[in-house]
């Protein structure tokens, strides 16, 4: 005859297992609490929601063409505000669960359009803390997604800057410390690939050179003034007297030459530099000589 003990005990053995599984087990979820599969890609886009900044100012140029040297030249006039690069477009938006989107599209916004207001509270945030009137970003990776500005702002203004593609090859290899010439080339080459895409397609822009701007430094200041609808002022060519925050890597040029407050020459090109075909070709519609 069976102990009923025993049996009481094997029970209650059983039931402590299943127990201890459900307490190390993941919570089961019901049906109608999965999320819906979604099979093809929403194509749905977003209309333009309104913008804070209406008409921000970008500066259109490659790495190491100077462009830290005219962020703090308009960063000192009274009206202008000039920050250190922000890099908007690594600032992202990102949809956790597949119901994301589609309380978002209930709302006219989609993830391009969430960024997009994102990036425009950025820039009105800076602009409202300075007490200024005009945001300028100089951030050089804008110009390979000027399309993308253009989409965001309609109405954003564009200053293109140049230089020669050899200075800035010679620029780039000089300050990393175990330059590849091949993929300085190359990167070299795609910057200035979208910055001539941008200098020919937005109607409008206003286009300098980082030698110009070296060498007569007024003259291309007054004519930005006078793109950018402010007044002169000689204030601008003193920006060491000026807080322009930290000069940092990532935030813009760190270089003693920034750190000095003067505007220094122009670095030539090194005439001994090899440059791919392109590069080459770019130079010359640039107005640069090239041998």
């Amino acid at each position: 005859m069976r102990d009923p003990r025993i049996s009481a005990i094997r029970k209650g053995l059983k039931r402590r297992g299943r127990l201890m599984a459900q307490a190390v087990s993941p919570p089961r979820r019901s049906l109608d609490a999965m999320p819906a599969q979604r099979t093809p890609k929403d194509s749905y886009v977003a209309p333009r929601a309104p913008r804070l900044v209406d008409s921000p100012v970008f500066v259109l140029s490659s790495v190491r063409s100077g462009s830290t040297l005219l962020r703090v030249l308009l960063n000192s006039h009274s009206r202008i505000r000039a920050p250190h690069e922000m890099h908007l477009r690594t600032l992202h938006v990102h949809l956790a669960r597949d119901f994301t989107a589609d309380a978002m599209k209930a709302l006219e916004l989609d993830k391009d359009e969430l960024e997009h207001v994102l990036w425009d509270r950025v820039l009105h945030l800076e602009l409202i803390r300075s007490g200024k009137e005009i945001i300028v970003d100089k951030t050089p990776p804008n110009t390979l997604i000027w399309p993308r500005l253009q989409r965001c702002w309609p109405d954003a203004r564009y200053i293109v800057l140049l230089r020669h593609p050899g200075a800035v090859v010679t620029s780039l290899t000089n300050r990393r410390a175990d330059p590849d010439h091949e993929q300085i080339r190359r990167e070299v080459l795609d910057y200035s690939e979208k910055l001539d895409e941008a200098r020919q397609q937005l109607t409008g822009a206003h286009v300098i050179t980082y030698e110009e701007l070296t060498a007569d430094p007024e003259t291309v200041t007054r004519g930005l003034c006078d793109y950018l609808k402010v007044p002169w002022e000689p204030g601008m060519l003193e920006y060491g007297k000026k807080d322009h925050g930290t000069f940092r890597p990532q935030l813009g040029d760190w270089s003693e030459t920034i750190k000095s407050g003067r505007i220094q020459s122009a670095r030539p090109a090194d005439p001994q530099a090899e440059l791919p075909p392109r590069l080459v070709e770019l130079a010359r519609e640039w107005g640069y000589p090239v041998d």
